[in-house]
């Protein structure tokens, strides 16, 4: 049972500075999303180098050629990060997102050339935004941005410490304003959000005895968020989940086992509860032996699945 709780993560005033063993079964069913929906792959390496390649679900999966930044990070350093934001400048990108980095929040953000390499010419920071990150589990920040210039932006930061607690702030001005948390998440292994809209935003979590469910939390100061079952077991064997959006009203999500260094592409229709379609697309042709993965996201970032 999820519990709300008004509770601040230590870093709860904080400056922003942004610039399986077994594959699921899940019921597999025909789904409404496209097999060519393709997901953009993050990592970052054990040298601190970012990654870019394309996980096209096709049949079989097809996997882009890598390409990697050097110099990003230094060795070993990152802890944790979030989805980063890719936005086209020239011929090459730029890119942010948050990281933590030796038990402190940053806000980090570098432009690449077209060789994908870090361009000199533009800034490249890792600014300290906030200590007291060390027993935070994951973090994830979620921009929602229309092209619409009428449609107000909003940005969110979430965060997991490890007792479960789920924390939430959203951004203001050039601060964190604390959303509230949301406690009884203790079982979860991980959520990565799947949907987006002016007035929630919605998780797909799988916990260790194997459950695979939404968390739909509104938007509104210190709401509470409501947890929906999906499938009651085989989703164990995940220690990550990344999604992003595919179709209408879909999702592709990728479950990487860090037991056996392998991830399993799936298809998921609209969250509706145990009706929900998965479809599983099959095992990825890569080895995940790099610390951390993350998805790249685009600067407007439709999310749908919820």
């Amino acid at each position: 049972m999820l519990r709300k709780t008004a509770s601040l993560a230590s870093a709860g005033a904080l400056a922003l500075t942004l610039g399986v063993a077994a594959l699921p079964s899940a019921h597999a069913g025909t789904s409404a999303a496209s097999a060519a929906c393709s997901l953009r792959l993050g990592s970052v390496t054990a040298t601190g180098a970012h990654t870019s390649r394309t996980v096209t679900a096709t049949s079989p999966i097809t996997i882009g050629g890598v390409r990697g930044t050097a110099g990003v990070f230094g060795p070993n350093q990152v802890q944790h990060t979030s989805s980063f934001v890719g936005t086209p400048l020239g011929s090459g990108e730029s890119r942010a997102g948050l990281t933590v980095l030796a038990g402190a929040l940053h806000s980090s953000a570098y432009v690449v050339d077209g060789q994908s390499q870090i361009d000199p010419h533009y800034p490249h920071n890792n600014l300290r935004v906030g200590g007291g990150w060390s027993n935070f589990r994951w973090i994830e920040q979620s921009v929602r941005r229309s092209a619409d210039a009428g449609v107000p932006s909003r940005t969110t930061l979430y965060g997991q410490q490890t007792d479960g607690t789920m924390h939430r702030w959203i951004a203001d001005g050039t601060r964190w304003r604390n959303n509230g948390g949301v406690g009884g998440l203790s079982t979860v292994k991980s959520m990565t959000l799947i949907s987006r809209t002016s007035t929630y935003e919605t998780f797909l979590a799988n916990t260790r005895a194997g459950k695979l469910m939404t968390v739909r939390w509104p938007t509104s100061y210190l709401s509470a968020a409501t947890a929906t079952s999906v499938r009651d077991a085989t989703w164990q064997g995940f220690e990550q989940l990344i999604a992003t959006n595919c179709g209408a009203t879909g999702t592709l999500v990728l479950g990487i086992d860090r037991d056996t260094k392998s991830g399993y592409l799936y298809a998921v229709g609209h969250a509706n509860g145990k009706n929900t379609v998965i479809k599983g697309l099959g095992k990825v042709p890569l080895t995940f032996s790099d610390p951390q993965y993350f998805r790249w996201a685009p600067k407007y970032d439709v999310l749908n699945g919820d």
